[in-house]
């Protein structure tokens, strides 16, 4: 059995899916699920970091759900190569790993849910689709630790100024809407605009605030009091 293969027909209006689990099994198990769904084609399975990289690249992945845990490296590790050859992609975890150091690390790569093992097949195809639509699935209590804990930016009162001046008041509109869970649809019809202006927007937030993912800026952003969460 190869250790990458590439699996569904291509269609437009399906989200392409990248399944990395290092037991074949299980990764085959996962890819069925997620190829029985209308709206979802698994693009292929890979079995360790590099490879999911290069699968991600060739065909274009929209989503990967990955372990935590691969026989190369790590997966914050493999997350962060595969988003340096497709920035766009999101990231699921699925890992057996469920302590809660697991869970930040797993934020810090720029994951947008973690799965444990227990999670239910329903669960998982739910993750994947809210990730294909750019909308973060973390628990309330482990998004307040992740502020807590985020150290990317200080949050002393000039930088909380110098940041809110940095950003434009269409950017800070975004920010809160990205902070509701809105997808890049709902943000669109909520401002008149069209989907690739809130990209752009988007865009902009997560260079300025110096992240990786949009769930990263969100936290940021809460941190130094640029938004409220407590009203989302």
């Amino acid at each position: 059995m190869p250790l990458v293969s590439s699996v569904g027909v291509e269609s437009p209006s399906e989200l392409p899916v990248l399944v990395v689990q290092d037991h074949p099994l299980l990764g085959s198990a996962i890819a069925a699920i997620l190829d029985g769904e209308a709206d979802m084609r698994v693009c292929g399975i890979a079995r360790t970091g590099a490879q999911a990289s290069a699968v991600a690249l060739r065909d274009n992945a929209k989503v990967v759900l990955m372990d935590f845990n691969l026989p190369d490296m790590s997966g914050p590790a493999a997350a962060a190569m595969i988003r340096a050859g497709v920035p766009e992609v999101a990231i699921v975890f699925h890992s057996a790993e469920d302590s809660e150091a697991a869970f930040l690390d797993a934020i810090d790569a720029g994951a947008l849910a973690y799965l444990t093992k227990s999670a239910t097949a329903d669960q998982i195809v739910e993750a994947v689709r809210r990730a294909g639509r750019g909308e973060a699935l973390i628990p309330p209590t482990l998004f307040a630790k992740a502020i807590a804990r985020q150290r990317t930016v200080d949050a002393e009162g000039d930088d909380r100024d110098q940041l809110n001046a940095l950003l434009t008041a269409r950017e800070q509109e975004v920010l809160n809407l990205l902070a509701q869970g809105d997808d890049t649809s709902s943000m669109a019809r909520h401002l008149g605009v069209a989907n690739h202006t809130i990209e752009w927007h988007v865009r902009h937030v997560i260079e300025k605030l110096q992240v990786h993912s949009k769930l990263q800026a969100v936290i940021v952003a809460a941190r130094l009091g640029l938004i409220d969460v407590t009203k989302t």
